[in-house]
């Protein structure tokens, strides 16, 4: 960490892409609330330029891949 959160100088970094409906995003955001497991998160929603960079950005991994 670059500063101590909650007395604590190391974590882990978890990046996870979903889609998913309101009400699943607000019932998992009070699951990380309540586990005191988890310092810190942060819940974003793409505009349609990160997107499109996004699925851009997945078909080129997927390319690869497969070569």
């Amino acid at each position: 960490l670059a500063y101590p959160i909650q007395n604590k100088n190391s974590g882990f970094y978890h990046l996870i892409q979903f889609e998913s409906n309101t009400e699943v995003i607000n019932s998992l955001e009070v699951e990380f609330r309540r586990d005191e497991r988890i310092m810190r998160f942060l819940t974003v929603k793409l505009d349609i330029h990160a997107q499109e960079w996004a699925e851009k950005r997945k078909k080129r991994n997927l390319s690869k891949v497969k070569k």
